[in-house]
């Protein structure tokens, strides 16, 4: 009996490894297949001309250069910065204010909105959330044409302040994450609070707000990368002007513009890894918080 009960159990570890196995080695093949386009684009930003062969800069030998194989070089990222064609910088700066002005503003928004719908109850509370729920399932560029005649009209069209208010604008609509969330917080604490004589504003800032870490890591990262991002609304806001445009934009019109594409196309690849760099660090920096943030608020609607 007791090596029926030996053999069922190697049996069942050995289907459980097995299983893993497989598991396991889907999962390494997927984050291969994942990783490719990023491997793509940063060894092509260290390559000397665009290349086909395997996307690999050859060694800096002079064989290589002689041959006209492409060579390892930081060249591309120097161009990048300085080049009179067009004004990297400028679009880095302009994206950078955008994202991080919209990121502060949207959150305390996104956060009001979500503990107003979660805590008080009020007569157009449903109705307000239903409406909400309708408006978001309609595309933003279906407003993109009256927005931009708005903003003309207050003579805010074609610069990055515009781009601020449209973010800001429709920022509360994303409150659903938050105020699931905020569900999943105890009453108790706020009846506590109220009896200790602390009003909304108090529960708010002092009790709901310091168990919310995570909710407000995943809310400053998503409205910071929405605007990182983003191409269609900035594109037609911009209207041709170069110092109003995001990287988004730039990066679009090098790419499209300049003859020469080949030999641009390596430092269009550098303009891509840079761009990359602050969404990688942020992420790196505070996943566990975002992991949290989206469990967390997905408990309850």
């Amino acid at each position: 009996m007791e090596n029926v009960k030996k053999n069922n159990y190697r049996s069942h570890k050995r289907a459980i490894r097995t299983r893993n196995f497989f598991v396991y080695f889907f999962l390494i093949l997927m984050s291969v297949i994942w990783l490719i386009p990023f491997l793509y684009l940063l060894f092509q930003s260290f390559s000397s001309v665009y290349t086909t062969k395997f996307f690999m800069p050859y060694a800096n030998t002079p064989e290589n250069v002689a041959a006209g194989y492409p060579v390892w070089t930081f060249n591309n990222y120097i161009k990048l910065f300085n080049n009179p064609y067009y004004h990297f910088g400028s679009w880095y700066k302009n994206t950078l204010i955008i994202s991080a002005v919209s990121c502060i503003v949207e959150t305390v928004m996104v956060l009001g909105t979500s503990y107003a719908f979660s805590r008080l109850r009020f007569s157009l509370r449903k109705p307000l959330m239903k409406l909400i729920l309708i408006l978001g399932m309609f595309p933003g560029f279906l407003s993109m044409i009256i927005i931009y005649f708005i903003l003309k009209l207050f003579g805010l069209s074609g610069n990055i302040y515009s781009l601020i208010l449209i973010y800001i604008g429709g920022s509360a609509m994303q409150y659903y994450i938050a105020k699931g969330f905020f569900d999943t917080v105890p009453r108790s604490l706020d009846e506590a609070a109220m009896i200790d004589g602390a009003n909304k504003n108090t529960i708010f800032f002092r009790v709901i707000m310091p168990l919310s870490k995570p909710i407000v890591v995943y809310t400053l990262l998503i409205t910071f990368t929405a605007p990182w991002g983003d191409f269609m609304m900035p594109s037609y806001l911009a209207q041709g002007n170069d110092a109003a445009r995001t990287v988004a934009v730039g990066m679009q019109k090098m790419i499209t513009t300049l003859e020469n594409r080949a030999e641009y196309f390596p430092v269009f690849c550098a303009g891509g890894v840079v761009v990359s760099i602050p969404i990688m660090a942020l992420f790196f920096w505070l996943q566990k918080y975002y992991v949290e943030g989206i469990t967390g608020g997905a408990v309850k609607g």
